[in-house]
């Protein structure tokens, strides 16, 4: 899947792409056709970068039900003949989430789009898994016979199946049609059900791993095996070293920090830096300098969980250089440092989104340091990058610093807030957003009542309408 194009933030469709509350407040007040265009464009392009982290379905659903937005645009997306082309679950995965909420809150012509595909679609078990969670039994049970009809009734085709049931996120289809009073279907399913059963049982007594007796050197080249075929191993075998190594062992697993091939050199940094060995700072930057590329990450990534005073301490002279290590320093001190280390996050904050933008990776642990130190003149760039950002995560974690080192918060950006993508951004806004705004106190009550909004989310609201809490 492509990087996802991501419109200018101050546009309909580029707030909308982002997840931002200001998205739906704006749609609600443009013109219909025009919103719903920009809410389609959304729902048939993904447009998150992670769309396996990333929340929007809801949001966009929400916003159907507020337009009162016909399905024709998903409709034609899903039966498109790129369909049978293009079996990539991020094509259509988001367009049958959003149909799957439609659902749930009562649109029959939702529910129906989602039989029909789970019937003829390629990416029909996603579609099964939400007719799973809001079909009725009779639904279900009428969508046995397509669905089994999708597997050959040979070897291959009946071990698809038992694949298909054995690898369902929702299994209450598959439960539901092993009782068919259909024979043919009911004994087709608890067969699947068995094999699958076997499977998972025959991988457990195949296992390849490390085996009790291991020497280091064993573990050293179950590593260096994982790089040969393209599978890094290093936290594993890491883990494996604590079990078998002793102290005897020691000067080898330094020496392959030093200088050992690629697997071996990267999980005795790991292990190393899990338990604090002395020299290990001065081979973790030994290996920024000299190691390969999968050696610096390992490395950069071994040092970000020490959690020492020395650790801290050589962050204090590490975050100046201009190298991954340098970075890796700034959000040290970011999760780990004290009052006399602002000035040094701040710095970091401000190069990351200068030299990479607002959606640098390292920005995620800067953010975060940013409102736990407590930074108040670091405002303006949390703005920005929450303003800017393509990340829903990132954006949710900005408004979080800004909770914390802005004054204005609460009247400014919660608002906004409370329309989030994010559960736990609609969360923090319930718990900060002033109620001054009719609009706020409005969104309060909706969210308080809406049986699809989060638990975490209705209780933050429910403590803003208690006894102890201000008028709302």
């Amino acid at each position: 899947m492509f990087d996802p194009v991501i419109a200018p933030s101050g546009t309909l469709l580029g707030l909308l792409q982002r997840g931002r509350g200001d998205g739906t407040l704006h749609a609600l007040t443009a013109p219909r056709a025009e919103a719903l265009a920009a809410l389609n464009h959304c729902v048939l392009h993904d447009p998150r970068h992670d769309w396996q982290v990333e929340n929007r379905s809801l949001y966009y659903a929400r916003l159907y039900l507020d337009l009162n937005g016909e399905l024709d645009a998903i409709e034609a997306h899903l039966f498109d003949p790129e369909d049978v082309l293009d079996s990539d679950e991020s094509r259509t995965g988001l367009a049958l989430a959003v149909l799957g909420h439609l659902a749930s809150y009562g649109r029959l012509d939702a529910l129906q789009l989602l039989r029909r595909y789970a019937a003829h679609g390629v990416n029909w078990a996603w579609a099964l898994d939400e007719l799973a969670l809001r079909d009725d039994d009779a639904g279900l049970r009428s969508l046995a016979a397509p669905v089994l009809a999708r597997f050959p009734r040979d070897a291959e085709g009946e071990a698809e199946l038992a694949a298909a049931v054995r690898d369902a996120f929702e299994p209450r289809p598959w439960r539901l049609w092993a009782d068919d009073p259909r024979e043919s279907i009911a004994t087709r399913v608890r067969a699947a059900q068995e094999t699958g059963c076997f499977d998972r049982w025959q991988r457990q007594l195949n296992s390849t791993g490390p085996r009790p007796g291991w020497s280091v050197g064993a573990v050293f080249e179950w590593a260096e095996q994982g790089v040969e075929r393209g599978t890094p191993l290093h936290v594993p075998a890491a883990r494996c070293l604590t079990a078998v190594a002793g102290p005897e062992d020691r000067p080898e697993i330094v020496e392959a920090a030093r200088s050992g091939t690629e697997g071996a050199r990267c999980t005795a940094l790991r292990y190393l830096a899990d338990s604090n060995d002395p020299d290990v700072l001065d081979l973790i930057e030994g290996a920024v300098a000299t190691g390969s590329t999968p050696v610096v990450e390992a490395a950069v990534a071994a040092y970000e969980r020490m959690r020492s005073l020395a650790a801290v301490d050589r962050a204090r002279g590490w975050v100046h250089r201009p190298d991954a290590l340098g970075a890796a320093a700034g959000r040290v001190l970011a999760c780990r440092g004290a009052a006399q280390d602002r000035d040094l996050v701040l710095a970091a904050l401000r190069e990351a989104v200068r030299g990479e933008g607002p959606d640098a990776p390292t920005l995620w642990t800067l953010v975060d340091g940013t409102g736990r130190l407590g930074i108040a003149c670091a405002a303006p760039v949390l703005r920005h990058v929450y303003r800017e950002t393509a990340s829903s995560h990132l954006r949710g974690r900005a408004a979080r610093a800004l909770a914390a080192t802005d004054p204005s918060f609460a009247a400014g950006f919660a608002i906004e807030c409370l329309w989030d993508c994010e559960e736990t951004t609609r969360e923090l806004a319930a718990r900060h957003a002033e109620t001054g705004d009719n609009r706020v106190v409005e969104r309060l009550r909706r969210l308080a009542t809406d049986p699809a909004e989060e638990d975490e989310v209705q209780t933050a609201v429910r403590s803003r309408f208690g006894p102890d809490a201000p008028t709302v």
